[in-house]
């Protein structure tokens, strides 16, 4: 039996890092996510229905401006 070799670098930080959902939800809500897609449904060639479907998941604080932050980007200017 050969003997085992230290663990690099990379590997170490692998093994450590174990993710639960509620830390995928944070990262998804804090940098925000894109879903787009498209489907055509058809028959015989013949494009029957098109859906263009698009989606943007993120917390509310980042699609809306705080009033503090409006009060000191009108300062700044």
């Amino acid at each position: 039996m050969k003997p085992r070799r230290p663990p690099t670098n990379v590997q170490a930080i692998l093994d450590t890092a174990d993710p639960t959902l509620l830390d995928l939800v944070d990262h998804v809500l804090n940098k925000g996510l894109i879903i787009d897609g498209e489907v055509v449904l058809g028959l015989a060639n013949v494009d029957l229905v098109y859906l263009r479907l698009s989606a943007l998941l993120c917390a509310a604080d980042r699609l809306i401006e705080s009033p503090a932050a409006r009060g000191r980007r009108r300062a700044a200017s």
